[in-house]
């Protein structure tokens, strides 16, 4: 492991919008009241990589709880620190593997789900890795709010007609399907956050996907 990472490791440690593996489970049913100190609704980001998403949503948005999630801690360290230098308050970090979110989130605890430019896990053997398989599209069902819904972002053509079959397949309720998102009426600013992977991929001329569907 370079200095960097070492480093990173470290200080994350003393994040007060940082939690890591078990530290986290305590809070699961408690993350508005107990973590946050409100009542304001809470919204997940999924792999969250550097965590931009989850911090430029938790900037426009400082009536939700934003919690971005990734296994890699020095990939988060510079989400926290950037919402600690920043004083947005209503933004956390959970270091944890995405496949137990349900140790650490009570059913109908979350009202969104974003997932933004993941892993497409190309391979079919390894589908179930996909964070839009049904194994874990059977999670979000369990955490979800009635109504709540998952929003995926991604460069992956290939995970975008994934997704878009499984939507039709299971029976769920598509909001709102566009492979080009920035040449869509949907590129809102919200929408149009973009990471440090997605400016990359437009620099390559890449079309970005967008799906937002929910489970009833």
């Amino acid at each position: 492991m370079g200095k960097d990472k070492i480093r990173r490791f470290a200080e994350i440690e003393t994040f007060s919008n940082v939690l890591q593996l078990d530290e986290g489970k305590p809070c699961k049913g408690e993350w508005s009241k107990g973590f946050f100190k409100n009542d304001n609704p809470v919204v997940l980001e999924l792999a969250c990589g550097k965590g931009e998403y989850t911090v430029n949503l938790a900037v426009l948005f400082p009536d939700k709880n934003f919690i971005g999630i990734d296994y890699k801690g020095n990939r988060i360290w510079r989400g926290a620190k950037t919402a600690l230098e920043d004083g947005v308050n209503n933004v956390a970090f959970l270091r944890i593997q995405i496949e137990n979110l349900t140790d650490y989130f009570a059913p109908g605890e979350v009202d969104e789900i974003w997932i933004t430019f993941p892993d497409p896990q190309p391979q079919l053997s390894r589908e179930k890795k996909r964070l839009t398989s049904p194994r874990f599209l059977n999670k979000y069902i369990e955490l979800l709010k009635s109504g709540g819904c998952v929003n995926l972002k991604t460069d992956n053509d290939g995970l975008y007609v994934y997704t878009a079959d499984k939507i039709q397949e299971l029976k769920l309720k598509e909001h709102i399907n566009t492979a080009n998102l920035y040449h869509s009426e949907y590129a809102d600013e919200v929408l149009s956050i973009k990471t440090y992977y997605e400016k990359k991929y437009l620099k390559d001329n890449k079309n970005i996907n967008y799906l937002k569907f929910s489970f009833q």
